[in-house]
């Protein structure tokens, strides 16, 4: 791995940690029981897949961590699905999907493992996969429409590189 990539995976966890110690259980994060969504938490990581697939899984666990430090254990384990579908969308990326789809891809894959990782905390299927599934896709893709504008402006600086697109 580049150092570059360690240094934006490094800032990257360290704003993934910083959202949850600063914006939880404020009037920032809306909390509906066993759903939580806190403004721009996903931006991190969603930042994080067009580094590499290393960095997005520490972004994901970082992000889990924070929120379990200031919130839930519920909440954490939550968070810490991010390492999954970042990973995961850091792959397709790298193999050339455009960004906007890689966000539009992970949405229900965020939302069904936030679902499933619940289950053991003793909610109902339905708070599971109503509750938290379907407000995690909504929360996703809120946070990706921000994403995407900061990733216009990191790619215009080249501050981001774009995907080599295969054909």
């Amino acid at each position: 791995m580049k150092t570059r990539d360690m240094v934006v995976g490094g800032l990257l966890a360290a704003v993934a940690i910083l959202i949850p110690l600063l914006f939880a259980n404020t009037p920032l994060m809306v909390h509906i029981p066993p759903f939580s969504a806190t403004i721009a938490s996903h931006v991190p990581i969603l930042l994080s897949i067009t580094i590499n697939p290393a960095v997005a899984v520490f972004t994901g666990v970082v992000s889990g961590l924070g929120f379990m430090l200031r919130t839930s254990p519920v909440i954490g384990a939550r968070a810490l699905m991010h390492a999954i579908f970042g990973g995961i969308g850091a792959y397709a990326y790298r193999k050339g999907m455009p960004f906007y789809m890689v966000l539009l891809m992970t949405a229900p894959l965020h939302g069904l493992l936030e679902a499933l990782v619940v289950l053991p905390f003793g909610f109902s299927l339905n708070q599971a996969f109503v509750v938290v599934g379907i407000g995690t896709v909504l929360h996703h893709l809120v946070d990706s429409a921000i994403t995407l504008v900061v990733y216009s402006a990191l790619t215009r600086l080249s501050l981001v590189k774009m995907p080599h697109h295969r054909r």
